[in-house]
């Protein structure tokens, strides 16, 4: 299935602050995130995400599911939105332990994110 929010990601200052706080206020747990870039995978009872630094004031990121990211990314275009950055390697260590991810902006500039979940194709 396709569409379903998949995967959430909280942009904040300081990834180790906001470890202490979230799992605090809900008892999330937290695991290094992908080498080199100083996050956190999260797992919470109804989902996964993660959080990353450097991003102060940013509100969370929303990821929704698709079965094909090349496909998803095409649609986008097709329809007037737009996709920020290259396609990730298909042999990347992260993407075969997290799943791609692709932040996008629809047609109106509103941003959101795509989701393949590892092991889908």
């Amino acid at each position: 299935m396709a569409g379903e929010i998949s995967f959430f990601e909280l942009g904040v200052d300081d990834p180790e602050k906001a470890r202490t706080f979230y799992g605090a206020l809900f008892g999330w747990h937290f695991e290094p995130g992908p080498s080199g870039e100083g996050g956190y995978a999260i797992g919470t009872p109804s989902g996964q995400g993660g959080v990353h630094g450097g991003d102060p004031g940013a509100g969370p990121y929303l990821f929704f599911r698709v079965d094909d990211m090349a496909a998803a990314v095409a649609q986008v275009r097709e329809l007037g939105g737009s996709v920020q950055g290259g396609d990730p390697g298909e042999d990347d260590e992260s993407a075969a332990r997290f799943g791609r991810f692709r932040l996008c902006r629809d047609d109106q500039g509103s941003p959101f994110g795509l989701h393949e979940p590892p092991g889908v194709r």
